[in-house]
């Protein structure tokens, strides 16, 4: 156990049901008592996202959890910081939050074992930290995520459906997440299970940074051992990368495009699989996400319990409370009823004229 002014006992439950445990900042109970925000006060809450080049994090993920803080605890505000793929900065931002005083720490680690240190320090302070999205190595109070296991298995499954008989007579390339990354490795552990006995992998990339060039820089190597004719399918992790592989594909020469999958439903990777550049993507619904680590940060900077569905464990901690949230296999199907129908993407951004079409023949008007 660690020394903490504000550590708390954790409840496991089985539903997400802390908002009423969180009515914070309303009026007080029967009998006349006091608020919570009245016996606590306003808090801070430090939010630290890993990179400003994967589309979600400023689009998305800021501004939702942002919105769920001040919904939850109107006077409450947010301590906000990106880390531009820069671990080192991470940690020096850790440490800004740290002097000035939050009352937790909502943090997308870059780095998750190099952000160990600075997480005790957290801890050590008494700052309780949620990792969210990705696990991080220290001693964390709770997580909040997807099922990074299942997301690799329901890409895996949509690419051999796409690749159909053609599995046996080819190659794949997989373009996994940066290895720093410890959903990376769910994402390829989930997706192997499905594709290893089914389709011959070529090659197999942990592309550094998740960066979009640097996959499109594997995909043109991987083209140039395998051969154009070889390859069958293309196994991306996420719809950054896929963007960069799709690119290398045509400057190859592909007329026709392999299947290529991806994950996080931004919007050019929608836009892709409108088209039919790209196979699918992943729907990770960010608002119960964002709401999760909202809560969860909110009850233990006031020391209140939470409820989780889950325990997970990291490297260097075990039993850490979570929050796991079922992914969505997105297709040129399914746009109108998931991303649109959330009002995660309007359809006057996704129909631009180079997709009016498409979007024609999706219902998308």
């Amino acid at each position: 156990m660690h020394a903490m002014p504000r550590r708390v006992v954790i409840a496991t439950v089985a539903a997400l049901s802390m908002t009423a445990s969180l009515a914070a900042c309303g009026s007080g109970g029967d009998g006349g008592g006091e608020s919570t925000a009245e016996k606590i006060g306003s808090l801070r809450i430090g939010l630290l996202l890993p990179d400003d080049h994967t589309a979600r994090f400023e689009a998305y993920d800021r501004p939702l959890i942002t919105e769920r803080i001040k919904d939850l605890c109107a006077e409450c505000t947010v301590e906000y910081a990106n880390a531009k793929a820069d671990p080192k900065l991470q940690q020096q931002q850790v440490d800004t939050m740290i002097e000035k005083e939050v009352d937790a720490i909502i943090l997308d680690a870059v780095d998750s074992e190099s952000i160990a240190g600075a997480v005790k320090k957290a801890d050590d302070a008494g700052i309780p930290v949620v990792a969210y999205d990705r696990l991080a190595h220290g001693p964390l109070s709770g997580y909040t995520s997807f099922d990074n296991e299942d997301v690799g298995k329901i890409q895996a499954k949509a690419l051999l459906k796409e690749i159909g008989s053609k599995a046996s007579q080819g190659e794949i390339v997989m373009l996994n997440g940066w290895d720093a990354d410890p959903n990376s490795a769910m994402f390829k552990k989930g997706a192997l299970s499905v594709l290893e006995g089914k389709v011959k992998i070529g090659k197999s990339y942990d592309v550094d940074r998740w960066l979009p060039q640097q996959a499109g820089k594997d995909m043109a190597e991987a083209i140039s051992l395998l051969g154009k004719s070889r390859i069958v399918g293309v196994y991306s992790a996420n719809d950054g990368m896929a963007g960069g592989a799709i690119t290398a594909l045509k400057n190859s020469g592909f007329t026709t495009l392999p299947p290529v999958t991806g994950q996080d439903a931004e919007l050019a990777g929608v836009q892709r699989v409108l088209s039919g550049e790209q196979s699918m993507t992943i729907y990770k619904p960010f608002d119960p996400e964002a709401t999760a680590a909202a809560e969860m940060a909110l009850a233990l900077g006031r020391g209140e319990e939470v409820a989780v569905s889950a325990t997970v464990d990291s490297p260097t901690n075990k039993d850490i409370p979570a929050q796991l949230i079922t992914p969505i296999l997105l297709t040129k199907d399914n746009i109108k009823d998931t991303v649109v129908k959330d009002g995660m993407l309007k359809v006057s951004d996704i129909c631009t004229a180079a997709y009016a079409t498409a979007c024609k023949q999706a219902g998308l008007r």
